[in-house]
């Protein structure tokens, strides 16, 4: 695998890091002094046959190293070090680590990057003799084919360090839901080949204007394979398809499934929004189709790009790096540092099994796991604990290990979770190191299989997850996290940057969701967690309801040992959900000291109490204090929830400058932010997604969430493209991010218009991919004037009003609402001021959910009549009233 050499220079910062962040060992020749430590030395041009004990000897696989590591007297006094050249390893077999591949003594075993250098831990296999295939796509776009190992499952490609793209498209025909799958309204796609390579995905999120979502929940993106298709009806793979349209319901009135997780079938009817996988939808540059039958690959490439001369590889191996222990002989005592782990892969999601998701990446599997999986005490034959289900593997995975720690190292393109320390995880640390162009999760911590361990070394206890930058992970899963844990003790994540994901940031808990139905959390070990001092921004950019900080479940037995989340920078939290998210269960959360700004939400919110012996009258105990933030709560104590101390401000610069300069990462990480191993050559930014247009008079209002993976291209604009006519708006980003919305103007009323959306970056030749196309509007005359907003309110702030409303129910024929006119009139000098408050939140907004606005600059120990009214596009409409408030 060839590397760019500004890929290369920035992964020596972190190999810079790691080099200051692990012990240095004494260099010796291997097992030569056993009272000190000693060097094994490993590169890619050495011979396994050889001794590893300096440079000139070195030996060749990680295999062999290991090997050896276990041959040295184990009374040695010093760390081992494994000594890596530059170069690519690639892995054929995981590097499975257990209780004998442990430090001894306490000393570590310590794999490492040589002075200098930058080792890729590598599961690819090379790809190479691309050549034209003589086919062109409905553009007269070259197809490029090589050949490629038969039979090798794989779901993702890179080409010289960026991601390609899976063929994906619209869904060519209209399909009508069947038990077993769909009928067609054309037998087009019974000519497709292969039909168990097609999945069709089900896109979560929020629905509005032309855009439907499916989805099992707005915050998932489950995806089935085809089982066949013949004629017109289409068989969906089992068991995903049973397990993701037959969810069994409670019997008790409640609505309610009995995993009490999301509906009991994909949304819509059933109905995909995409379909993805076949040679079939190969169209755009950047999309691939790797057909393992035929032991075949082929590629439309980026405009510029050589394929004949490119490092192409198909990431093929499931796990790099694993480590196995017991809780009675746990693996511990090893070290990574200056590494970077590249082209893992997942096979269940192409399998039968399919992603039947329930949340963060867990998923139901098995024949019957619909019916019995993590459904306990709620149902008969019900498998225990209740939430165990299917958890997302990691490419580097550990469990049952202590003082395991990752530090400088980068996890990028990868095909599951990037790192998982599960069940049994004590004491280890991960520190200066980036995560980013992962499928899936970037960290997982714990599992959610064991709530209550009855042995000390079943505990996931002590762990912290500090100073790493995270972003663009969960690039294909995309309702993945970048952070998340299951139940864990006295684990602490602080100092990290986290940014650009299409879900939440960092999850932790589980098991909250029976106080749906009045019953008590699930009873767990979870205690003492803090998330402190993390900058948390542009998460949220694709799904819906989650949150920067989202929490499931009892997090300890007091205040006092419950989860602590302080002194955090979290903003521009883009889907509705909440920056800080208490959700079904949680229990003895304390929030501090943070600062939130630019988000749907603050915080949210209460839940009933139904943890023996509160019967729900009362809520979970909260206390949330002296938050800098524009929600603006009014301070209450009611029902073990305290809300106090809180300021509203206009932004950053209204908050303490101590508290926004601290969080993320500390100063000696902070070149971290140089690393994106994303700037592969060729590389540009992911299509804008979830595209949506509403009709005007000779016009027409398009919207899309923006682009949240770059490939490190940054966005500059975004260009709208009308079908038919081909008219453009283009839009600068930071323009576009701000209104939320495109006007698309020169339309022909009474015509039907699609629209697609390209993500722009500074150079023309990297615009991305056009989005799929919204769904037909007809521009016409557009006269109804949008009702007033309801449930008007203001709350007061010093300086500053924090000012909430419902919009008003759209009526038939009447245009969505695009702004709000938020005006005060000073009651002193009768000075009347208009904000026009837009973006997403008064895009997006619908009558069941409450939206703000902050104003601020406004005059001490003046009062202001305050009202709000909503602007379509036919104007303004009628104002409601907020009341009048005293600026304090």
């Amino acid at each position: 695998m060839r590397r760019s050499r500004r890929v290369a220079l920035a992964l020596g910062a972190a190999a810079a890091l790691a080099a200051g962040t692990t012990a240095a060992a004494a260099s010796t020749s291997a097992g030569s002094d056993n009272h000190r430590g000693a060097t094994v030395f490993v590169s890619p041009w050495g011979d396994d046959h050889d001794s590893g004990a300096n440079p000139g000897h070195s030996v060749r696989t990680l295999q062999r190293a290991q090997q050896v590591v276990r041959s040295l007297d184990s009374a040695m006094s010093g760390d081992i070090r494994v000594e890596l050249a530059d170069g690519t390893y690639s892995m054929a077999q995981p590097l499975a680590l257990d209780s004998r591949d442990s430090g001894t003594n306490g000393h570590t075993v310590i794999w490492t990057a040589a002075p200098g250098a930058h080792p890729v831990i590598s599961g690819g296999t090379r790809v190479s003799g691309f050549h034209p295939s003589g086919q062109t796509t409905s553009s007269g776009a070259q197809i490029w084919s090589a050949p490629a190992p038969a039979g090798l499952p794989s779901r993702e490609m890179f080409i010289d360090g960026h991601r390609a793209s899976r063929a994906s498209g619209a869904v060519p025909v209209t399909l009508t839901a069947t038990a077993t799958g769909y009928t067609a309204s054309s037998d087009l796609m019974a000519a497709w080949g292969n039909p168990t390579d097609i999945e069709f995905v089900y896109s979560g999120g929020d629905g509005y204007w032309s855009l439907s979502t499916g989805g099992l929940g707005a915050w998932t993106e489950p995806r089935c394979p085809i089982a066949s298709v013949s004629g017109t009806t289409i068989t969906m793979a089992e068991p995903c398809w049973v397990n993701s349209t037959q969810r069994v319901m409670r019997t008790d009135g409640s609505g309610r499934t009995v995993n009490l997780v999301g509906p009991a079938s994909v949304g819509n009817h059933e109905l995909p929004t995409s379909v993805e996988n076949a040679r079939e939808l190969l169209q755009q540059p950047g999309q691939f189709y790797y057909d393992a039958k035929a032991g075949r690959v082929d590629y439309v490439p980026l405009p510029g790009e050589k394929p004949a001369h490119a490092d192409v590889e198909l990431a093929t191996a499931q796990t790099l790096v694993s480590g196995s222990g017991t809780a009675e002989a746990p693996v511990h005592d090893i070290a990574f540092s200056g590494l970077q782990f590249s082209y893992g892969t997942w096979n269940q999601p192409s399998s039968n099994e399919g992603f039947s998701e329930i949340q963060a990446g867990y998923t139901i599997t098995g024949a019957n796991g619909y019916a019995t999986q993590g459904l306990c005490q709620f149902i008969p034959g019900g498998t225990c604990p209740f939430g165990d289900w299917t958890k997302e593997p990691g490419n580097i995975s550990f469990n049952h290990d202590q003082r395991i720690s990752f530090t400088g190292d980068v996890f990028t393109h990868l095909g599951a979770a990037g790192l998982d320390l599960g069940d049994g995880s004590q004491n280890d640390t991960v520190q200066g190191s980036v995560f980013t162009d992962i499928s899936g999760n970037g960290v997982d911590l714990g599992g959610v299989d064991d709530p209550m361990p009855a042995v000390a070394g079943d505990h996931t206890v002590g762990n912290q997850i500090t100073d790493n930058h995270i972003f663009s992970t969960s690039v294909e899963y995309r309702s993945g996290v970048g952070i998340d844990v299951g139940y864990a003790e006295n684990t602490l994540i602080s100092h990290n940057q986290i940014d650009h994901t299409p879900y939440t940031a960092i999850s932790i808990g589980w098991g909250g969701w029976p106080d749906k139905i009045k019953a008590p959390a699930i009873a767990n070990s979870s205690h003492g967690n803090v998330i402190s001092d993390n900058l948390i921004y542009d998460a949220m950019q694709y799904l819906a309801d989650g949150g920067a900080i989202y929490t499931q479940g009892i997090t300890g037995s007091s205040l006092a040992d419950g989860e602590q989340i302080s002194g955090n920078v979290i903003h521009d939290i883009l889907d509705h959900g909440h920056a800080i998210y208490c959700d079904n269960g949680s229990t003895f959360m304390t929030i501090t000291s943070n600062v939130e700004y630019n988000n749907q939400n603050d915080w949210g919110s209460p839940h009933g109490d139904y943890v023996p012996p509160a019967d729900g009258s009362t809520d979970d105990p909260l206390d949330v204090e002296h938050n800098y933030w524009q929600q603006g709560d009014k301070d209450s104590n009611q029902k073990n929830v305290v809300v106090a101390a809180n300021t509203i401000i206009g932004g950053p610069q209204d908050a303490p400058r101590t508290l926004v300069d601290a969080a993320g990462l500390e100063p000696r990480y902070r070149s971290l932010l140089s690393v994106d191993p994303g700037r592969g050559r060729g590389a540009v930014p992911a299509a804008p997604e979830q595209a949506a247009a509403s009709a005007g008079e000779g016009s027409a209002y398009v919207s899309f969430t923006p682009t949240f993976f770059d490939q490190g291209r940054p966005v500059t604009a975004y260009t709208v493209t009308a079908s038919p006519g081909g008219k453009q708006v283009r839009v600068d980003a930071p323009t576009y991010l701000k209104s939320f919305y495109v006007l698309v103007p020169g339309l022909t009323d009474g015509t039907a218009y699609t629209f697609t959306v390209t993500a722009d970056t500074a150079r023309a030749s990297e615009s991305s991919a056009p989005s799929l196309p919204t769904r037909a509007v007809t521009p016409g005359p557009t006269t109804a004037l949008p009702a007033a907003p309801a449930s008007a309110s203001a709350d007061v702030g010093v300086g500053d009003v924090s000012v909430h409303w419902n919009p008003a129910t759209v009526a038939h024929g009447t245009s969505p609402s695009l702004s709000y006119d938020v005006t005060l009139t000073d009651q002193k000098t009768g000075a009347v001021t208009t904000v026009t408050e837009t973006g997403k939140t008064e895009v997006w907004a619908t009558n069941g959910r409450d939206t703000f606005a902050v104003v601020s600059g406004l005059t001490h120990g003046d009062a202001y009549a305050i009202t709000v009214a909503a602007r379509n596009a036919a104007g303004v409409g009628p104002a409601a009233s907020a009341g009048v408030v005293t600026i304090g």
